[in-house]
């Protein structure tokens, strides 16, 4: 057994094809079955079912589990070797929401693989709730968004705070009234976020403990959708105020100050505790810790 025989048995419980596994490995497709049927040898046991589409046995799914375990240990230690250099180095897969990735990361980004051209980062968009998942299970390596939940699995560490702000179109009614109640929104059309945000959560909770209803009339899964659909004057949106600063400026929207939404949110930084963190790690975390607020709202 090796680790190539390995690599290949998950990446076929992955792509649920011979084929397909060949390519991503840059093998040929009977190099692909040669391997499994070795494995197979090996442990006496049938691990693929090779019906359409390719699944694994009940054997499989038990030597899957390993499989990627001793893979894990693997990568770790090859990390570790590498880390013995004085260049920190690697791979770094990042996961944050839509609107941290367009508005913040360019910057951070941008400076930091300047000074470290070595340390390669891969960039996942998702809600921040789901982050919090992912980076747990080891799937992400570090996790920018809110700070919404406390993990005894998990670090973090704020960056900046952000807000809510209520937008809309300079052609909405309400653009041209000098002050905004809530109250004001009841008969309102709302284009929300969908309802595993944090930003949609915090605007139904307002909304609940003022007794208002919303009148919704789309779900979008993130701020730059909400956006455009605000500047055609489809509606009203609360969302971040630091995604809405390039809008604000153009005049292509306008923000309306509402008081039951003025509560400060921090969004900062999650990574696993416990788990071995590499140079390219260690140097990107320092990176993002040791930045001023500034760095992160400058912007406006």
């Amino acid at each position: 057994m090796n680790m190539s025989q390995l690599e290949t048995l998950v990446t076929i419980s992955k792509t649920m094809s011979f084929r397909k596994a060949g390519e991503l490995l840059n093998l040929t497709q009977p190099a692909v079955s040669a391997q499994i049927k070795s494995l197979e040898d090996e442990f006496k046991a049938v691990l693929v079912d090779r019906s359409q589409p390719v699944t694994l046995t009940d054997r499989g799914l038990v030597f899957l589990e390993h499989a990627e375990r001793i893979l894990a240990v693997v990568e770790e230690l090859k990390q570790k070797i590498t880390d013995l250099e004085e260049t920190p180095q690697g791979h770094i897969m990042l996961g944050t929401t839509t609107s941290i990735a367009i508005q913040i990361l360019p910057r951070v980004l941008s400076y930091f693989q300047n000074q470290f051209p070595l340390i390669q980062t891969s960039i996942q968009s998702m809600p921040s709730s789901q982050i919090y998942s992912l980076v747990e299970n080891g799937s992400v390596d570090i996790g920018i968004g809110y700070l919404i939940e406390r993990n005894p699995d998990l670090e973090t560490s704020v960056l900046y705070y952000d807000t809510f702000e209520l937008v809309v179109s300079p052609q909405n009614e309400l653009a041209h009234k000098d002050k905004i109640r809530l109250e004001d929104l009841k008969e309102v059309p709302m284009i929300m976020l969908s309802p595993d945000t944090v930003g949609r959560r915090f605007v139904e909770q307002v909304f609940k403990e003022h007794g208002i209803t919303p009148q919704i009339a789309m779900e979008l899964s993130s701020s730059e959708e909400v956006k455009r659909m605000v500047e055609l004057n489809l509606g009203a949106a609360v969302i971040s105020k630091l995604s809405t600063s390039r809008e604000v400026r153009q005049g292509s929207l306008i923000r309306l100050p509402v008081k039951e939404f003025e509560t400060s949110h921090p969004v900062g930084v999650i990574y696993r505790s416990g788990k071995y963190i590499n140079s390219a790690m260690r140097q990107f975390l320092a990176d993002l810790k040791g930045m001023p607020e500034t760095q992160f709202i400058g912007s406006e």
